[in-house]
């Protein structure tokens, strides 16, 4: 379990991990992990540009230099895990960027990305949170496929593609800690929603290419290596993983189902949201959680609403067939 804290945004964990939390949005919502073997490292995810200073004041806990940092990992390009990517790699003299094959190009022009993201949240508030996407020179740039392996330190990391929450998305094997970094395909744990049987976790269908069908396959894979711990982006290690994989699905497959009979209502956006809001809930009170509902609609109204967004989607993807 975790040790003292070193500094008010870093918490290292047992096997030489250590999860810095990247200030967005709130504390304990977005993390990156830096992983330490025999003087090297490697971050997993990097938050945005604002989360930099954090990651690299993060090294000195691990008595790691920048120049001793040998990968910088992405799990997917969504730009709460990729966005300060470009930034953190021209601090990083000698690292390489890991992603997915499908992500490769937006980081190398990181345009397409930001764009979208304008289109989302305006530019107001994408210069607040994202800043200036920074490209990564293609020459730095590693592309993973399934079954892609690196080394840090002698400690082996193992790549397997795993679709779901998004085509572009790998989780990453930790023998060293029989544990998976699984970026947002294991949902969503923040530690403010725990519960008394544990952590709690909620699924992201963020748009838009959220595959119930392949979301179900990509947790049979990482529960076939028995893994004793999860470490998804949102946030921090969790254990006790085959209840919490069971607790994933339950919800998934119930907002499948709600979006189903809601798929031609006239007000789908605000339906969706609305069945959403009941399910995650009545998940949290079957688990014995205490938290009031205004509570627990703040912490994840981020997350409805995109989710809503990503389901609709989904919807209209099966319409087309």
């Amino acid at each position: 379990m975790a040790a003292t804290l070193v500094a008010d945004f870093t918490d290292p964990l047992d096997h030489g991990i250590t999860v810095v939390d990247t200030g967005f949005v709130r504390e304990r919502f977005d993390a990156s992990y830096l992983v330490a073997e025999n003087g090297r490292g490697a971050f997993v995810d990097t938050g945005t540009n604002n989360a930099v200073p954090r990651l690299l004041a993060s090294l000195q806990g691990r008595d790691l230099t920048p120049d001793q940092v040998d990968w910088v990992i992405l799990t997917h390009v969504h730009l709460d895990h990729a966005g300060g990517a470009g930034l953190l790699m021209q601090h990083l003299p000698r690292a390489k960027l890991v992603v997915h094959s499908r992500g490769a190009r937006h980081m190398i022009d990181p345009s397409a990305l930001i764009k979208g993201v304008r289109a989302v949240y305006g530019d107001e508030v994408t210069a607040r949170d994202y800043g200036e996407l920074i490209p990564v020179a293609a020459e730095r740039v590693v592309t993973a496929t399934d079954g892609f392996s690196i080394d840090v330190g002698g400690r082996p990391l193992l790549f397997a593609d795993t679709p779901g929450h998004a085509l572009h998305h790998h989780c990453i094997w930790d023998e060293r800690s029989r544990g998976w970094f699984t970026g947002d395909t294991f949902g969503l744990a923040y530690p403010d929603l725990a519960t008394p049987l544990g952590p709690h976790v909620v699924p992201s269908s963020t748009p838009v290419q959220f595959d119930p069908v392949a979301l179900h396959a990509s947790v049979a894979r990482l529960l076939a290596n028995k893994p004793q711990v999860m470490y998804p982006t949102h946030f921090g290690p969790v254990h006790d993983v085959p209840r919490l994989a069971e607790q994933l699905l339950r919800q998934a497959d119930s907002m499948v189902a709600a979006a189903t009979e809601l798929a031609k209502a006239a007000d789908r956006h605000e339906q969706l949201r609305q069945a959403f809001q009941k399910i995650y809930v009545t998940e949290l009170r079957r688990c014995g959680s205490t938290l009031d509902e205004a509570t627990i609609l703040s912490l994840l109204a981020t997350d409805i609403e995109l989710n809503a967004q990503g389901m609709a989607v989904w919807l209209d993807r099966q319409a087309r067939g």
